[in-house]
C-alpha cells in the first residue's frame, strides 16, 4: 500500500498532477485547492489514497493528512466514491467542507460536481457528528473571546465529548459568559440545557 510519495511535480494536466519519484511518474488526482498549491518543479510530499478496481488503478493525492482524513470520512458515506469525495473537497478548503457538513449546509455541498440533494443530505446526516468541533465557526457562535484569535473552545470540546453535536455545544454555550473558567462554563451549559 502506498501511504505517501515524495518527489518533484513534473507536470500538471487538466485533472491530474504527475509526481516524479526517482524517474517514475505517478499520476495523482487532487483537489482544486491542492492543484493550485502544488508547485511545478519543486520537491513535494503527498499523502496518497489508492483506489484499485478491475479496470483501473487510481491514486488520489493530498498535500495535508487532514484533507486525506476528511476524504476517507466521505468515502464511508453510502453512495460516495473516490471521485465524488474529491469533487466535494474541491468546493473549498477542508475546513470549509467541514463547516458545511457541521452546519447542515446542503446547498453548498450540492455545488460539488455530481452531488445531488439526496447525497448531500446523506453526507450531512452521516458525518455531522464525526467532523468534529473544527467544523463549527466558533467566532460566529460567540464562543471566542475577543482578545484571542482562533482557538478550540475547551468547554465546547468537553460538551462534544459528553455526546453533544458541535452545533448543540455551541448553542448551549451561547448564553454562558466566555470569561468564566472552563469548568464553570460547562456546568452552566449543562444546567441551562433543556
Amino acid at each position: 500500500m502506498i501511504a505517501t510519495l515524495t518527489g518533484v511535480i513534473a507536470e500538471k494536466t487538466i485533472d491530474t498532477v504527475v509526481l516524479d519519484v526517482h524517474g517514475v511518474g505517478y499520476g495523482l488526482l487532487v483537489t482544486n485547492e491542492d492543484y493550485g498549491r502544488l508547485p511545478q518543479g519543486e520537491q513535494t510530499k503527498v499523502y496518497v489514497y489508492e483506489h484499485i478496481r478491475e479496470a483501473a488503478y487510481d491514486l488520489y493525492g493530498f498535500i495535508s493528512l487532514d484533507t486525506k482524513r476528511l476524504f476517507m470520512q466521505l468515502l464511508d458515506v453510502n453512495g460516495v466514491g473516490p471521485k465524488m469525495a474529491l469533487n466535494v473537497l474541491s468546493i473549498g478548503t477542508a475546513n470549509d467542507v467541514r463547516s458545511y457538513i457541521a452546519t447542515g449546509d446542503v446547498k453548498s455541498i450540492q455545488k460539488a460536481n455530481g452531488v445531488g440533494k439526496r447525497v448531500a443530505e446523506r453526507i450531512v446526516v452521516e458525518l455531522k457528528d464525526k467532523v468534529g468541533l473544527e467544523g463549527v465557526d466558533l467566532a460566529s457562535t460567540g464562543l471566542l473571546q475577543s482578545t484571542q484569535a482562533v482557538y478550540k473552545d475547551e468547554a465546547a470540546e468537553a460538551l462534544v465529548a459528553l455526546g453533544y453535536s458541535p452545533a448543540d455545544a455551541a448553542a448551549a454555550l451561547a448564553g454562558v459568559p466566555a470569561d468564566l473558567p472552563t469548568e464553570a462554563r460547562i456546568r452552566l451549559a449543562l444546567t441551562t440545557k433543556k
